[in-house]
């Protein structure tokens, strides 16, 4: 066996440490990718750098590693990069020390998700320790950098690439922290999709003192909020919950004090269900605006910008989702949970291309203060994707 295999570079404890230390705040990749080529290239993995640039967005550096040319394809797929800190001095231990304390490891990403890429690593060593490099199929590890970003310089560019030359992808995993409130308690089979909506108010400004010469930008949006959010958009569907909208910012940026103003924007944000696409929610949304906006009277008027982050999509139970609930069994005696519950993630992406779902630690810590995974869930879930590796590549 050859000595790799029995580091501790590969120790998902010390190697989610090692990670964590790297302050890979999206687009900085910080050494996170280099430490991981360093950790998979003595496996045998061939590490390649996929880094991509686009005009107005910031340069991503992505990681594809790969072991085996043939065969059955399976993918680990997940991100380096991790959300900002926050207000440091929030945090009780520093977000990027990889301290542990209480039998949970701290730090920025240890959740959200450099502990399952840690323990995808561990999982192939172990795998390949008993299997060998020729074990009939082919293991990766899609990493990028840019998933808590814009995401159009990571995954999707990555998957392009990988198509264009002919590299399928049977399964794929996606290591996000999917467990809700126990480790394996939900396992993510699709997500909703999110749209981001600006709108634009105009009316007359004018003196608040003589009502009857202005039209109220602010009462006029305040009536269009009011006619996007009275009613629920849906009742949900089969798999997934009702369609979900929430304002997120109003702005008029008057400072007078006696002029009503002429112009308001606002920004909304939709999480949507397989009832609907971005282009036909879009088009229900407006035509509610414009049966209010007529009922307000008057000549004002609304615009709308918008931009999709990604659809809804779903992954119905089969052979894939049987594989990982059946480990998850199997080794944590946890009768697993599939939802699409929850934000959006790269699998959107990965969809298109192969089926896919999501499982990892559990995520009540991801994005916030003292951010952490309990040293426990990580060994577990080393074991999780080592029984999934075995099982997939049965002889």
């Amino acid at each position: 066996m050859p000595d790799a295999l029995n580091s501790n570079a590969t120790d998902v404890i010390e190697l989610t440490r090692a990670l964590v230390r790297c302050e890979s705040v999206t687009p900085r990749e910080a050494g996170a990718l280099d430490l991981l080529e360093g950790t998979l290239a003595p496996l045998g993995f061939r590490c390649e750098r996929m880094d991509f640039t686009q005009a107005g967005t910031d340069d991503v550096a992505n990681l594809y590693a790969r072991i085996g040319s043939g065969g059955r394809h399976f993918c680990f797929a997940g991100h380096s990069d991790v959300v900002p800190v926050g207000d440091l001095s929030s945090w009780t231990i520093g977000p990027f020390s990889a301290e542990l304390s209480d039998g949970y490891l701290f730090g920025r990403g240890a959740a959200d998700m450099k502990g399952a890429i840690a323990a995808f690593t561990e999982a192939a060593t172990r795998f390949l320790g008993k299997r060998g490099p020729d074990f009939g199929g082919s293991i990766s590890l899609l990493i990028t950098g840019d998933e808590e970003g814009p995401a159009v310089n990571g995954t999707v560019k990555m998957l392009k690439r990988l198509a264009e030359r002919g590299e399928t992808i049977d399964a794929c995993l996606v290591g996000e922290p999917s467990s809700s409130r126990r480790f394996g308690d939900m396992i993510k089979i699709g997500r909703r999709g999110s749209m981001t909506v600006d709108i634009v108010v105009r009316g007359i400004q004018g003196h608040v003192a003589y009502p009857e010469r202005l039209d109220n930008a602010v009462h006029r949006l305040s009536a269009l909020i009011e006619a996007l959010v009275r009613e629920p958009i849906d009742q949900g569907s089969t798999h997934f919950q009702p369609t979900s909208l929430q304002f997120t910012t109003v702005d008029v940026g008057n400072k007078a004090t006696n002029i009503a103003p002429g112009v308001a924007k606002a920004r909304f944000n939709t999480r949507f269900n397989d009832l609907w696409t971005s282009k036909t929610l879009l088009a229900h949304l407006t035509e509610r605006l414009e049966r209010a906006n007529t009922a307000l009277g008057g000549n004002g008027t609304f615009e709308l910008t918008f931009e999709v982050s990604g659809e809804s999509f779903y992954t119905p139970p089969g052979p894939l989702s049987e594989l990982v609930a059946g480990a998850i069994r199997d080794v944590a005696g946890v009768e697993t949970e599939l939802s699409t519950t929850g934000g959006t993630s790269d699998a959107r992406f990965i969809r298109a291309y192969c089926p896919v779902l999501e499982f990892g630690l559990v995520g009540e810590s991801m994005h916030k203060v003292d951010e952490k995974s309990a040293v426990a869930d990580l060994k577990t879930l080393v074991r999780v994707y080592e029984t999934l590796l075995d099982r997939f590549f049965a002889a």
